[in-house]
């Protein structure tokens, strides 16, 4: 999501009382315990299959993109993007979808058959293995109800409240290329949109929980919709997971929030979405468990469009930036995840069985049982991983917690409770395809370093706007298995401009600079790819000034050489990202081109930021999936 909107609203209730210690002399530190092992060794100078896999992909061989403050999307010279689906755009599905009104007149019922707004995490699923064929999923994180309706939030109606949540959610879209073009097929029989107001199930330790049921579902096993779904996961057995980030803002809490309530960030007139006024399961004072139906991970089958999603309660309930997979040396399933606000946590998941083959059929209970841990970064670069596990470590029922299932609805107490360590807004996360080392963008914190959340270790920088990349290694020696409760870590790059004023500004960044690191994700021959998210607030102003638009970078992770791949349109934000199997396109999001410092774009001027994708002529800024290639038809990146 837009840092404005997540840096002006957050909670704050978490508080690091980690001791003070200066950034060069952490870093130094922990360089000389990474030297302890060889694996280390080898990570860092390059012998290791990391270093090995990088030289033979020739990384980084694509010329750099300079930085930018124009309302275009730029790519390297010898690259070529295409738009692929926008905001409005038909889905696809075999009903058809009616075109896209400019004037953002369309109706909820039509929206609910297109492309919903902010287009953010995703995943490409090929169609029986084939590359140029196969379904993307795509989530749509937020709305700018300024855009969305043809006057804005005037004369505020229930139809506005279903248009907004039909805007929200997953799209599944059915792709092919010819000839270097990609299209959304027509009539699909897998295409469809999961909206706001999509029946859900949940699964899990939570389900049935006496903090789940409501009026309208007194089992608590049936939720409608799902929110704010910003970075998503692809599962080894072929799933999409979708994560719901900041779903605390769609609620209107009562006029004093409980403690549960505030440890969520719910306030007494949310974040201005007024769903409430004509949805009253919105409204905390008369549903006061509805907030709990949402925070999870939705795990989705998008090769079958009859499948209803699954709230997935053993992964927790947190502000879910992300759900990235990876596997254990014995075959188990381990989810990466980070809580996206300041102060919050870093989690994952081991899985108590061994993946099966066969698909989502054989692994359709997979994410139910298992153990959910949270991370403890501490000094020396030394990590532990804490289960979250009622009975232990003080989650017992003296404590607040009945059993697993409030353990896992009050993922974020229970993190307090064992001592887990508060970072810079935990974002995406990223597991690299030999190695399994792990590396997580910690997109910024303005208020590390103010009088009770002092900086630590992983946290060293005090207002840092600017934000980090920090990189652990699993296992007590390094060993790699993801199922490790131990782990080795030290920091991959400390954003910033190397010519700022204030010393927390600059960046250790060897290569093209950047701020706030957002989107992260590897290719499957361990190039890493950075993509940033600068509030509109502040970007191209003050220590942002000479960074420009939100931009995607590609970094060699065993020299941390980084160059500069793409710069987006005014007021973006560059988010999503996936490839075709064998590499030859790339798809990326191009996430609320023409944002306002407000984020509530004002409708009678929509184009006053941007008028991209659609020129001039096009009406509204629109979020949108492109694709890009190499003109040569090679493999990106290289």
């Amino acid at each position: 999501m837009g840092q404005g909107f997540g840096e002006k609203y957050d909670a704050d209730e978490g508080v690091n009382c980690s001791a003070n210690v200066h950034i060069e002399g952490v870093d130094a530190v922990r360089r000389e315990v990474f030297k302890c092992t060889a694996a280390a060794v080898a990570m860092l100078v390059g012998s290791h299959a990391l270093g090995a896999t990088v030289a033979r992909g020739k990384p980084l061989g694509f010329t750099g993109v300079p930085v930018s403050a124009g309302d275009a999307l730029t790519v390297p010279p010898e690259y070529e993007a295409q738009v692929l689906y926008r905001w409005g755009d038909a889905v696809g599905m075999k009903a058809g979808s009616p075109a896209f009104k400019a004037d953002g007149s369309n109706t909820w019922e039509e929206q609910a058959l297109q492309a919903g707004m902010h287009h953010d995490g995703m995943a490409f699923f090929p169609i029986d293995g084939n590359p140029r064929h196969g379904l993307l999923a795509i989530n749509h994180e937020y709305t700018d109800d300024g855009l969305l309706h043809a006057d804005g939030m005037q004369a505020w109606s229930a139809d506005k409240v279903r248009k907004s949540q039909a805007a929200h959610g997953v799209s599944v879209i059915e792709i092919v290329e010819r000839q270097g073009q990609w299209r959304v097929m027509p009539g699909s029989r897998y295409a469809r949109r999961i909206t706001g107001s999509t029946p859900m199930t949940v699964s899990g330790p939570a389900r049935g929980h006496a903090l789940l049921k409501t009026a309208a579902d007194p089992a608590g096993t049936r939720v409608l919709g799902t929110l704010n779904n910003c970075a998503a996961g692809r599962t080894p057995w072929g799933t999409y997971l979708t994560c719901e980030e900041n779903w605390n803002g769609y609620f209107s809490s009562q006029e004093k929030p409980n403690a549960d309530e505030k440890r969520y960030g719910l306030r007494a007139k949310g974040w201005g979405y007024r769903w409430h006024e004509f949805d009253e399961r919105f409204d905390v004072a008369k549903h006061p468990h509805e907030p709990h139906r949402f925070g999870w991970v939705v795990e989705i089958d998008p090769m079958d469009p009859t499948q209803t999603p699954i709230k997935r309660t053993a992964l927790g309930r947190i502000k879910h930036e992300g759900a990235t997979t990876a596997l254990t040396k014995d075959g188990r399933a381990v989810v990466y995840m980070g809580d996206d606000e300041r102060f919050e946590y870093i989690y994952k998941f081991v899985s108590r069985d061994k993946v099966r083959p066969g698909g989502y059929a054989a692994n359709k209970d997979l994410l139910d049982h298992g153990t959910l841990y949270v991370a403890r970064f501490d000094a020396r670069g030394y990590g532990r991983w804490i289960p979250l596990v009622h009975g232990e470590n003080g989650l017992t029922a003296d404590k607040g917690f009945a059993d697993q299932g409030e353990v896992l609805v009050k993922t974020r107490q229970a993190a307090d409770a064992v001592g887990a360590t508060k970072m810079d807004r935990s974002e995406w996360i990223a597991v690299h395809p030999q190695t399994g080392e792990v590396f997580a963008t910690l997109t910024n914190n303005s208020q590390r370093g103010q009088p009770g959340r002092e900086v630590d270790e992983a946290s060293p920088r005090p207002d840092n706007i600017m934000g980090h990349i920090i990189r652990w290694r699993e296992g007590g020696a390094g060993s790699g298995d993801a199922a490790a409760t131990e782990f080795r870590w030290m920091h991959f790059a400390l954003a910033g401009d190397p010519k700022a004023e204030k010393p927390e500004h600059r960046g250790n960044i060897q290569g093209d600079i950047y701020g706030s690191p957002d989107g992260l994700a590897f290719d499957d021959s361990g190039l890493l790819w950075i993509q940033t998210d600068v509030s509109t607030s502040v970007m191209n102003k003050g220590p942002y000034k000479s960074i420009g638009n939100n931009m995607m970078l590609c970094a060699d992770p065993a020299s941390g050489a980084t160059k500069r791949f793409l710069t987006g349109p005014a007021g973006c934000e560059i988010t999503g990202i996936a490839f075709t199997p064998d590499r030859r396109f790339m798809f990326v999001n191009v996430q609320h081109p023409g944002e306002t410092a407000s984020e509530r774009s004002d409708p009678a001027k929509p184009q006053a930021v941007s008028n991209w994708p659609d020129g001039p002529a096009g009406g509204r800024p629109r979020s949108a999936t492109v694709v890009i290639r190499r003109k040569d038809g090679g493999v990106v990146g290289t």
